[in-house]
């Protein structure tokens, strides 16, 4: 990198076009950044045979060098442990099987996944879709037509998501012209656009990229934070010109080993996206595909990490924790039902106390309800449900 207008702040930096045209690929273009390591080399050329290598100078400034296991890093830079997973799969979402034409995926009644583009600002190596990113462009306009008819001549839809890929990395033109035709299909009520830009190049969130996408409201953003290091002056500002441009944003981070697998990281990246004003959507658990045993865990620490948000932070800050399957996203929340009785059940807070509240049941009278509910199982009664002693109204 030469020249004031090619560093951080400078005219190029701001461009996102020199920024995609200046993504990093290669170990040789790597050394020009930081000392390449013969391990990292190795790795970079190893992987790049199967899964391919892309980050542009923007996020490749976030990354800490001095720390080999940075998180920025670890969603960037290939490793050799991409290489060793045994269990995951090509498609583990099986999203070619609900594919009716190529680049739609019709997994609910009510919407669809409109896959755009197989291209990326940065290839995440724990991407979802590692089969086909980063190894082509734009649907041709034939797939487009085709998969605009298919929406059209299905009258269930209402909902349809542009994803890819990224599909930001079109031009705004071509971005108009295909969400043109999608808002003038009477039964589509939303269209939603799935991206990381504003995490990874924000300068592409651009003024005029804004005031072309509320011509055709409503325009729902989700993108994709997944470290408190992400949120930086850049990236709430592209924020802050979509939410001007009438558009919300929400935010789907996946759970990744490394990362952002502790309660304590996940709070500051969920409190710090209320603060530029994105509301936490998802928390994914990371899914069962090829190339990312690494950053897997156990159902445990998703569900460890909702119940440290859970009380101890705003509510709406707190995302649904899913773990998306063949069959669909599948919510998984904490255990809070600690017992269920006749008229009664028993609950347990955030804090871990219980209380044991009335639960109206067809074959008792509402005295008998209010009476079960009212007795602790060690017999002390309670007039607001609370255990007296402190150890819970269950009395366990």
């Amino acid at each position: 990198m030469s020249g004031d207008d090619e560093k951080p702040g400078g005219t190029s930096w701001k461009d996102w076009r020199w920024q995609f045209r200046h993504r990093v690929r290669t170990v040789e273009q790597l050394a020009q950044h930081t000392q390449v390591t013969p391990e990292m080399a190795q790795a970079i050329e190893a992987c790049s045979h199967e899964f391919r290598f892309a980050i542009t100078p923007y996020y490749l400034s976030l990354i800490d060098w001095s720390d080999p296991d940075d998180p920025i890093r670890r969603q960037a830079i290939p490793s050799a442990d991409e290489l060793e997973d045994p269990l995951g799969g090509r498609d583990p979402l099986h999203e070619e099987d609900h594919s009716p034409v190529k680049g739609l995926v019709h997994m609910y009644p009510d919407r669809v996944a409109f896959l755009v583009t197989a291209d990326c600002a940065i290839y995440c190596r724990h991407c979802t879709r590692k089969r086909f990113v980063g190894k082509g462009g734009k649907m041709t306009d034939e797939d487009v037509d085709r998969g605009i008819e298919y929406i059209r001549r299905t009258p269930a839809i209402r909902d349809v998501l542009i994803t890819g890929g990224d599909p930001l990395v079109a031009s705004d033109a071509w971005l108009e012209g295909l969400i043109s035709r999608i808002r003038a299909i009477p039964h589509v009520e939303i269209i939603r656009i799935g991206t990381r830009m504003p995490v990874t190049m924000p300068q592409r969130i651009t003024q005029e990229l804004c005031d072309m996408l509320q011509k055709y409201h409503p325009i729902w953003v989700n993108t994709h934070f997944n470290h408190p290091r992400e949120i930086t002056p850049e990236s709430a500002a592209a924020v802050d010109r979509l939410l001007r441009a009438g558009i919300p944003v929400g935010n789907q981070t996946v759970l990744l080993k490394g990362v952002n697998d502790d309660p304590a990281v996940m709070r500051e990246l969920v409190q710090g996206l209320l603060k530029i004003r994105v509301r936490p959507y998802y928390l994914y658990q990371c899914d069962m595909l090829r190339g990312t045993a690494h950053f897997r865990t156990p159902i445990e620490t998703g569900l460890e990490i909702i119940r440290a948000l859970q009380g101890w932070t705003t509510g709406f800050a707190v995302p649904t924790f899913v773990v998306d399957s063949p069959i669909g996203k599948i919510p998984i929340m904490p255990q809070n039902l600690v017992e269920r009785g006749d008229g009664y059940i028993v609950l347990r807070n955030y804090e871990g106390r219980t209380v044991r509240l009335p639960n109206p049941s067809p074959s008792l009278p509402e005295q008998a309800v209010a009476a079960a509910a009212a007795v602790s199982t060690n017999g002390r009664a309670s007039a607001n449900g609370h255990s007296k002693d402190g150890a819970g109204a269950s009395g366990k």
